[in-house]
């Protein structure tokens, strides 16, 4: 059945007359709305009763409310259609005016925030999309999320999953959690290479979207050198790496299936990696005592998510400080690292005073070459500063 119009729904009121900017409100800022249902489509008004526009809302959820629009009583009057709308001018965004379906089949079609629809990713992999539900509200839209984006994508085979984290934090109801599809692998393409991915299976989505600039821009300085990728995945810098000329390249991982699918896209274009099966900690405390009689010229930090929340800040953050400073040990006298963290709760100013302390750690000195940032198909909104979640430095390495 369709979505009824918002204005028909309940009514959730704000604490206060003062609307914080960005894409949500938090539970201490919204008055409890007893027998209004979790997920429910709703009017917020602030504390004298003026419509402010309407939301997703969650009880069991730190952000009790999430915004969908602002400002006019009937934009939601037929949700269907809105929705459909916001997923259009998200796809036009990547095929019409980033045209990445020149640069191959695989990008982010929706970025939550970035995009007005917080809580929700949609990622293309090849001919398949995948759903991605951070929020109790979208998955209560299924249906009319997926009509929308068949309407973009009519070919596509449509997956969804909601994240252990985010079921927990949702407190998602199991009979709304969508069923687990153990998809076969299938290749897809990006930026002149082949992978085989797995949708909604492993990490994410079953691939890194956001690092797709950023594995060519690393990649086009590895020409004629020695490359050392770290927690590689699938390869994806690695095979940039030997694509844009490397005299050799190893990729390192500590998930065997990862390294498996690594091989494979090696061999499927045609490229030399060494594909290691190994913790890249070990693999960086051997380099740099010496035990490798060849120093790597380029080396690739790109580790999974280290901070899981503010609670795990100063844990997290002594991990990518050993790890940096590992990095910077290893590295050839006059060659470049390339750092990154995907932690949200880190911010950037944080991440490169770990990246200095860390060459003050190895004894070393560097050029900040360029600050690397997710690609242009996770744009980001002012208001929300935790959105640049993806942090890179490319530094060059002085002895």
């Amino acid at each position: 059945p369709a979505m009824s119009p918002a204005s028909d729904g309940p009514v959730v009121r704000l604490e206060s007359d003062e609307i914080a900017r960005g894409p949500g409100v938090y539970g201490r800022q919204v008055l409890e709305a007893p027998g209004v249902e979790d997920g429910a489509l709703v009017s917020v008004e602030d504390a004298s009763g003026r419509f402010v526009g309407h939301a997703l809302y969650n009880s069991n959820s730190d952000i009790r409310l999430r915004w969908l629009a602002r400002g006019r009583k009937n934009a939601l009057d037929r949700p269907g259609e809105w929705l459909a709308a916001k997923l259009k001018a998200a796809d036009d965004l990547r095929r019409r005016t980033l045209r990445l379906e020149e640069q191959g089949d695989t990008y982010r079609i929706v970025h939550a925030e970035g995009d007005d629809l917080s809580g929700l990713i949609v990622d293309r992999l090849g001919p398949v999309l995948v759903c991605e539900y951070h929020a109790l509200g979208f998955l209560r839209l299924r249906a009319e999320l997926e009509a929308g984006l068949a309407r973009l994508y009519p070919q596509a085979t449509l997956v969804a999953r909601a994240p252990d984290g985010a079921q927990r934090a949702e407190r998602m109801a199991p009979a709304l959690l969508p069923a687990d599809e153990d998809l076969p692998e299938h290749w897809i393409t990006e930026a002149g290479l082949r992978y085989p991915v797995r949708a909604a299976g492993g990490h994410k989505t079953g691939w890194f979207c956001d690092q797709r600039d950023n594995r060519v821009t690393v990649g086009a300085l590895a020409r004629g050198r020695h490359v050392l990728d770290l927690f590689c995945n699938t390869g994806g810098f690695a095979l940039q790496a030997a694509k844009q000329g490397a005299r050799r390249v190893r990729a390192v991982d500590l998930d065997e299936k990862s390294v498996a699918r690594a091989e494979r896209a090696a061999r499927e274009n045609a490229l030399a990696v060494e594909c290691v099966h190994a913790d890249a900690f070990d693999v960086l405390r051997a380099v740099a005592a010496g035990a490798e009689a060849e120093r790597p010229d380029l080396v690739v930090l790109d580790p999974h998510k280290f901070i899981a929340g503010r609670a795990h800040l100063e844990t997290g953050k002594r991990k990518y400080a050993d790890l940096f400073t590992l990095g910077l040990q290893a590295v050839r006298p006059g060659g470049v690292v390339a750092a990154f963290s995907c932690s949200g709760a880190l911010e950037l100013a944080e991440f490169l005073g770990l990246v200095f302390s860390a060459a003050r750690r190895a004894e070393v000195s560097l050029k900040l070459l360029r600050i690397l940032e997710a690609a242009p198909d996770h744009p980001q909104r002012p208001d929300f500063p935790r959105s640049p979640y993806l942090k890179g430095a490319l530094v060059a390495v002085d002895r």
